[in-house]
């Protein structure tokens, strides 16, 4: 078992282009078992890039990402996936062909300790409602989040990569998504978050990074919030 003092994942120096545009800039940040890190940052700041540049799913990347100890520059995205990194993209990806039960057991299970179904209807209730009888994008927008966590919990990945997962979403859905992320934080998992709600992060986040321009500029505890309020005005504008 990896030390709690020893990150899960360590990003040092990490670039990454689209095309012959260059995204990020020397991006460095590390998430220990068991945190909620979440990476503030305006739009275009480089927050859902480094996302996918962990996952290996940018056209190039270079620099250092280490998780567990293993060097993941230079794998494939579905050895990264193996390994034991799961992304939940912004976008859901949804299989509109596929009902609630199919989206679920699409993905494989890469590692042990992948929650059942049962477990994920516990999480998520209303899923178990629609199991059979919705096609994937029938579902309302928060339904559809809750399946999209839901299907990347069954992989046995203990580092989950969200990528906003309140966007678009109504009040009550809201504060159920950070009641299955402050529980999932109690199971054991570890979660990189990506959040432009920064009233959300507040109530689920251990650290903060914030981003700008491909690069992180800030860095705080949850601890350290109403010291860094002026500051984060200032970076955010919230």
């Amino acid at each position: 078992m990896l030390d709690p003092r020893t990150p899960l994942l360590s990003v040092d120096n990490l670039q990454a282009w689209y095309g012959e545009s260059h995204i990020l800039h020397g991006v460095a940040f590390d998430v220990f078992p068991g945190e909620v890190v979440t990476l503030l940052g305006r739009n275009g700041a480089g927050k859902t890039t480094t996302l996918k540049s962990v996952m290996g799913i940018v056209g190039r990347r270079t620099g250092s990402v280490r998780f567990e100890n293993d060097e993941m520059i230079g794998r494939a995205s579905n050895q990264i996936a193996r390994a034991g990194i799961a992304l939940c993209p912004e976008e859901r990806g949804i299989f509109a062909s596929l009902n609630v039960e199919e989206n679920l057991l699409l993905p494989p299970q890469v590692r042990p300790g992948g929650l059942s179904l049962d477990q994920i209807f516990e999480l998520f209730p209303n899923l178990r409602e629609r199991l059979g009888s919705s096609q994937g994008t029938k579902l309302s927008g928060g339904e559809q989040q809750m399946l999209a966590i839901g299907r990347i919990l069954r992989t046995g990945a203990r580092l989950l990569l969200l990528d906003e997962p309140t966007e678009g979403l109504a009040p009550v859905i809201i504060q159920q998504i950070g009641k299955t992320i402050r529980t999932l934080k109690q199971q054991g998992f570890t979660i990189l978050l990506v959040e432009q709600n920064f009233r959300f992060a507040s109530t689920v986040a251990d650290r903060y990074y914030v981003m700008e321009h491909g690069k992180v500029v800030h860095r705080f505890a949850n601890s350290e919030l109403n010291a860094n309020l002026d500051k984060l005005h200032e970076l955010l504008g919230v």
